[in-house]
């Protein structure tokens, strides 16, 4: 088997390189810019085209082209695939294919998937489960990898509901953590998305699990519309086959199950977790719940709970000496690399390094993503700061192929939160390669600097 990948060095693509990989395919791919994703797959031996993409990264014996859904369909390998007739996926089909044939784990929601579906993998490895894991962060305990290969029936997995990417998965078990407005590019409002959502859930088998945070409002209205499509789920046929209404009354009595952080657990949880914020006791909670519907003791999930110190980019801790701070840095301070990039994301993340370090100096750098979230969720924005000591703004992460209106900048929304608060102290640096520089003009002992955002903000770390 000869796989083909284009835009290879995107998360989600690189984890289903590797699984390709593992399955003993010939791997081969092409992207615009070289990464660490793609050094670290160059060892593991796939032949990767850097640059311009061109036809001839294509060769014509090639079985299966699987592609990042960011490509546009005139994308030279593309249109040479289609001419050869080579067997075409986008990257949510080919992940949605692999669904089929495993009993699928799916963590849904605009926040919190990847910490929730690392949890759910590591314990289902603990208790023996050996699972297969795709999820879009990396993980330490996967040896720096968004990919494990299993041995068993069990794939975990993050169902990406931008574009409606989990239309294509086909889960057993689908965690629901929370709802709101985002992606407002492809959405065209709340209602949308609970009706996309609803579809995506009532896709579940009968012998299938709901798992909902009991705790989110538009969870709430979700939930309510799907108990209705449950409570009558045999619908009337011009022409009734007995097997047609069999199977759609089978396919909407999965089971229901919630979680709340009003539950027992969660004194706990929140005692024995390293990663602060009441978000991520949420996400815990989720797992827990998960390990409950597959029979796994409790004292299994908690210890590994107890244990697990995140992943990339969510609340990771740059290079900590034993009591926390940078290593070989002075003044004495604490590096945190977040990917939060919504208003919600933002303030809970906030809110939970203030629990975690109380009474220090915080630098808030931040780096918002695409113009269009900027834009369409300004007022949001401009609140999610209110906890901030010091905020540092720089330009917008421009994303190739989603940016139409870019008639928004970082320095519009560093002045709408002056306006809010006036003696906030912000600062606005276009170019975040000038960030580091400044700061260290500005550190003070037991400082802490919080960067944040999806885009290539994280790179400001290599220079501290």
């Amino acid at each position: 088997m000869r796989v083909h990948f284009v835009g290879i060095g995107g998360i989600g693509v690189s984890a289903l390189a590797q699984y390709w990989l593992m399955r003993g395919a010939q791997v081969s791919g092409s992207d615009l810019t070289d990464s660490e994703t793609i050094q670290f797959l160059k060892r593991k031996g796939v032949k990767i085209f850097i640059g311009k993409h061109k036809s001839s990264n294509l060769k014509k014996n090639i079985d299966l082209l699987i592609y990042s859904s960011a490509l546009p369909q005139d994308n030279p390998e593309l249109v040479l695939a289609k001419k050869l007739k080579i067997k075409i996926q986008s990257y949510p089909q080919a992940l949605g294919s692999l669904t089929r044939d495993y009993f699928t784990i799916a963590v849904s929601g605009m926040h919190g998937k990847s910490t929730t579906s690392a949890m759910i993998a590591l314990i289902l490895k603990k208790a023996g489960f050996n699972p297969t894991v795709i999820i879009g962060t990396k993980l330490k305990e996967f040896g720096n990898s968004n990919f494990r290969m299993g041995s068993s029936q069990y794939l975990v997995i993050e169902a990406d509901e931008y574009g409606a990417s989990f239309l294509n998965y086909f889960p057993k078990i689908i965690i629901l953590t929370n709802i709101e407005r985002e992606h407002l590019d492809f959405y065209k409002n709340l209602n949308h998305i609970l009706k996309t959502f609803e579809k995506y859930i009532l896709r579940l088998p009968g012998d299938g699990f709901l798992i909902t945070n009991k705790d989110d409002k538009n969870i709430k209205i979700l939930k309510s519309k799907i108990l209705k499509s449950k409570s009558s789920a045999s619908p009337k046929f011009s022409s009734p086959s007995a097997n047609k209404i069999k199977n759609q009354k089978s396919k909407l009595q999965f089971k229901i199950q919630n979680y709340s952080l009003k539950q027992a657990k969660t004194k706990k949880l929140k005692k024995i977790l390293k990663i602060p914020g009441k978000h991520n006791v949420s996400n815990a909670l989720a797992a827990l719940t998960v390990a409950r519907i597959l029979k796994i003791p409790d004292s299994v999930s908690f210890e590994v709970l107890s244990k697990y110190k995140g992943a990339w980019r969510r609340f990771e801790i740059i290079n900590p000496d034993k009591n926390g701070y940078l290593r070989g840095f002075e003044p004495k301070i604490t590096l945190i690399s977040d990917y939060a990039h919504h208003p919600t994301e933002i303030k809970s993340t906030i809110q939970g390094a203030k629990e975690k370090f109380p009474k220090r100096r915080f630098w808030i750098v931040f780096q918002p993503h695409q113009y269009q979230r900027t834009k369409k969720l300004f007022p949001e924005f401009t609140r999610a700061f209110d906890m901030a000591d010091r905020i540092v703004l720089t330009e917008i992460f421009d994303v190739p192929g989603r940016e139409k209106d870019k008639n928004i900048s970082s320095k519009n929304l560093k002045e709408a939160i002056q306006k809010i608060d006036s003696k906030k102290e912000i600062y606005f640096i276009k170019n975040w390669q000038k960030i580091p520089n400044f700061l260290k003009s500005k550190l003070e002992k037991n400082d802490v600097i919080l960067v944040m955002g999806a885009g290539d903000i994280y790179k400001i770390i290599s220079h501290f």
